[in-house]
């Protein structure tokens, strides 16, 4: 893949007391054929995130039409799973109403959080969401028994396919503790409850996490899958490409995906993470996060050649 990078193209200019810093895990949404909503976590000064929301032109996402005054999801209720922070898994739109599946975050006293995948509903074409459960529709399972974060669904002829990073590791790195997960895919009948998961991306060499996966259509009829990848041996935290014919086998091929980090002074420096594709008119672009997972805004590449 080869790509022409736009730069930042939002820098959070502190949009309130809910949202001092950041742009976590951006996801385009086609709003309507004008507008590219772009959901993602806004921290306030305490790092706690909340899903707001950025408008771009779809003749020119570059252009940045306007962004959301308030929280469009809020953190949960005291003692819920998600009572410390909301970010993105994605969004998609159903028959009468758009979903946002999302990732809810809690501290606990022994590790440093839980994180499971909640579900909001809109029935207003993305202005407001209401959750659709105070729990999580995927909870704690074997294997998945402090992170369980759906981050990419897809409606098929059967139903539903959903992939997900599971976790329930910790790994230590100069004294603080990183979470261990890997790529896991899903099936489902309605979009709410899922059969059992098998592993379809694993970590190798010196990685120790990798996760965030977001699965788009190719040209030639495969299926691509982005993902971000944290290595042991430095602070890499940067993006790569599996393909599939099925949706289930996946190869990495994290040589072909193109996007890596800029010069040094660029936001994206150090890090590279959560790319996200989308097309505006005939023109395909990926949205994603820089050095320190986003804390700057979000970058827009428009893609040349697949």
């Amino acid at each position: 893949m080869r790509w022409s990078k736009k730069g930042l193209v939002w820098s959070n200019p502190g949009i309130g007391s809910w949202g001092t810093t950041s742009a976590l895990t951006p996801t385009p949404f086609h709003l309507s054929t004008d507008v590219i909503r772009i959901f993602a976590g806004f921290r306030d000064k305490s790092g706690v995130s909340r899903i707001g929301y950025v408008d771009l032109a779809a003749t020119d996402p570059t252009h940045v039409l306007g962004v959301s005054e308030t929280p469009i999801l809020e953190i949960g209720r005291d003692g819920c799973f998600d009572d410390n922070g909301v970010i993105l898994g994605d969004v998609i739109r159903t028959d009468h109403e758009i979903r946002m599946y999302y990732i809810g975050f809690q501290l606990v006293q022994k590790v440093k959080f839980l994180a499971f995948t909640g579900l909001a509903i809109s029935k207003d074409n993305g202005n407001s969401f209401e959750r659709f459960s105070e729990v999580p529709i995927l909870d704690r399972v074997a294997g998945a028994s402090t992170i369980h974060a759906l981050h990419s669904i897809q409606r098929t002829e059967n139903g539903w396919l959903a992939w997900a990073a599971r976790g329930e590791g910790w790994e230590i790195r100069q004294g603080k503790p990183y979470p261990r997960y890997e790529i896991w895919q899903m099936s489902s009948a309605d979009g709410l409850q899922f059969n059992q998961a098998q592993k379809v991306v694993s970590v190798r060499n010196n990685e120790y996490r990798i996760g965030r996966p977001s699965v788009f259509k190719r040209p030639d009829g495969k299926l691509g899958m982005f993902y971000t990848a944290g290595y042991l041996d430095n602070d890499r935290y940067d993006a790569g490409l599996a393909v599939s014919d099925d949706g289930i086998t996946w190869r990495r091929m994290d040589q072909d995906i193109g996007l890596t980090t800029s010069g040094t002074d660029a936001f994206d420096r150090l890090h590279l993470c959560y790319p996200r594709i989308f097309k505006a008119g005939n023109r395909h672009f990926a949205v994603y996060n820089g050095n320190n997972m986003g804390i700057e805004g979000f970058g827009l590449a428009e893609l040349l050649e697949w």
